[in-house]
């Protein structure tokens, strides 16, 4: 029974709805919009750590619960950010660009706000846990450009743990992040999000400096730990850049770096078949890899 909350609760969380390039130009003209984020305490006396969850393309599925569910049962609070719902999304994974990718770095941002002041909360113990979309959205969040630009909280995650995010774009200065440990975690076969360029974006991580790692996994496509599904599919009309090169060239400017013009979701190289689905021996390690290295990160015995 570890694994039961001893109290949820919801918070509103006021952000904005920016696209990529204003909030890369630190634009504050964006919709104003109210989202929410569901916070899990685990059992326990005390301040405790925090483990703050964002979504992918598909939203709050399976997967995240049951990861809510094995947080709380290591003795952390479990922080669902839910970046769709108050936007009117269930969705965007037929539809990226109905969502600038960077949108969940401020999210982010701003649920370290509302966490920063909650009686319950260790301020000073909050890590990151993002999945594909929402695992970009969580690596990005430690660039040292972003963190001055929109990071208002007061608050440094002590570490980040990526999902199968995407590395297919490069902006200005992402090397430079703020000093705390990322791990990437993600398959092989991955045709969603490929490995490739997140193996690429670690070693240029490592190059500067950075406590960077990827942890790797045969047989795993995308979604691979979703706990409700038998295996992998093919899934037609997910939109992927898994063959695109995307590069900020000038502040707040996204480029296909096969053409040099700005890059759309109407290029060629976006793909829109892909392979979604768990896998249970690959999941199973995936969590236990996950959850031992939080619970080294947070201090928990």
């Amino acid at each position: 029974m570890q694994d039961l909350p001893t109290r949820m609760e919801l918070h509103a969380i006021r952000t904005l709805t920016l696209t990529d390039r204003q909030f890369l130009l630190g634009e504050t003209e964006g919709r104003d919009t109210a989202i929410t984020g569901l916070l899990s305490l685990a059992q326990g006396e005390g301040r405790q750590p925090v483990v703050v969850m964002v979504h992918g393309s598909g939203g709050i599925g399976a997967s995240i619960a049951l990861w809510q569910r094995q947080v709380n049962s290591m003795g952390a609070a479990a922080f669902l950010l839910d970046g769709f719902t108050g936007r009117g999304l269930v969705s965007v994974a037929g539809d990226q660009g109905s969502l600038g990718r960077l949108a969940f770095v401020l999210d982010i941002y701003r649920a370290l706000a509302v966490l920063a002041v909650h009686p319950a909360v260790d301020p000073a113990r909050i890590a990151l846990l993002g999945f594909s979309r929402g695992g970009q959205g969580a690596l990005y969040a430690g660039m040292e450009r972003f963190h001055r630009l929109w990071n208002a909280s007061g608050v440094t995650p002590i570490g980040t743990a990526a999902v199968y995010p995407d590395c297919g774009t490069r902006y200005i200065g992402d090397t430079a992040m703020l000093p705390a440990p990322l791990r990437v975690f993600h398959g092989r076969p991955d045709d969603f999000n490929p490995i490739g360029p997140a193996r690429d974006h670690v070693a240029r991580l490592r190059e500067a400096g950075h406590d960077a790692g990827i942890i790797e996994y045969d047989h795993a496509h995308h979604g691979f730990d979703n706990p409700l599904s038998p295996g992998a599919a093919l899934v037609v009309g997910s939109q992927s850049v898994r063959n695109c090169r995307i590069e900020e060239r000038e502040p707040g400017l996204l480029v296909n770096a096969a053409t040099g013009l700005p890059f759309s979701y109407a290029d060629p190289c976006v793909a829109t078949d892909v392979h979604v689905g768990g896998n249970a021996m690959a999941g199973a390690a995936l969590r236990r890899d996950v959850l031992a290295w939080l619970r080294g990160l947070l201090r928990l015995s």
